[in-house]
């Protein structure tokens, strides 16, 4: 099997949109691999997991599923056959009856962490100094004016549903531990890969390598695309 008979399905987390995985696509697509974004409305946890399941209909051959931050949970709850293996990048992964709100208050927060409330519409908007502070502060200037001006809200429906069995405890999974994450803090990153008995690769970076170091998220995937090429 080649690379090119392989789907890379990618999955933005909150506050964010498919645009957030852009320097990550372009290598790997490069490569001949068939990558698609899949698009989340970030309105209830099963509206999110309905999303990958219509994106995961449009791959093709064995799948590699990706999810950063909250896509975590995600990517965990589907069950289609077809995907092959997880990547779990500086993201959150609830086991069976807990919610993404469990793991991500399980930690005291970094102290730079922003405070997130709903609005009057009842959804909760990552505040612009956020992005520079803690969302992604090793990005440049015009990589937060996009992170910034493209930020979707997420509803508190998306994270306080209890999840089901998730899918990293019959797949094999790949973790990258963001060490300078100030959005989900490192020990929490690291309880979450060992219990998942993740392959976990962790390096200095902040909550969004996506954006600010894409190479490493490339490398994890091609990891990822060799064992389900060899498999």
């Amino acid at each position: 099997m080649s690379r090119e008979n392989v789907s890379v399905v990618l999955v933005h987390g909150a506050w964010a949109d498919g645009s957030s995985w852009a320097k990550v696509i372009g290598p790997l697509a490069t490569e001949g691999v068939r990558v698609l974004a899949a698009p989340l409305p970030l309105t209830s946890f099963d509206e999110d997991t309905a999303a990958v399941e219509r994106t995961l209909e449009r791959a093709s051959g064995p799948v590699i599923l990706a999810g950063h931050a909250y896509a975590g949970a995600v990517i965990g709850a589907t069950r289609n056959e077809n995907v092959k293996a997880l990547v779990y990048v500086a993201a959150l992964a609830p086991d069976e009856g807990e919610t993404v709100a469990d793991v991500f208050y399980r930690a005291k927060p970094h102290p730079l962490a922003p405070k997130l409330a709903p609005d009057n519409h009842g959804l909760i908007y990552l505040p612009l100094e956020a992005f520079a502070a803690a969302f992604a502060q090793n990005a440049s200037a015009d990589e937060l004016a996009l992170l910034s001006a493209v930020q979707r809200p997420i509803s508190p429906a998306c994270i306080t549903v209890p999840v089901n069995r998730p899918l990293w405890k019959d797949r094999p999974t790949w973790f990258l531990i963001a060490e300078q994450d100030r959005m989900i803090v490192q020990d929490t990153q690291r309880f979450m890969a060992e219990r998942m008995h993740a392959r976990v690769r962790s390096h200095p970076v902040d909550h969004a390598p996506i954006v600010t170091a894409p190479g490493l998220v490339v490398d994890i995937i091609r990891e990822a695309i060799g064992e389900a090429i060899s498999g």
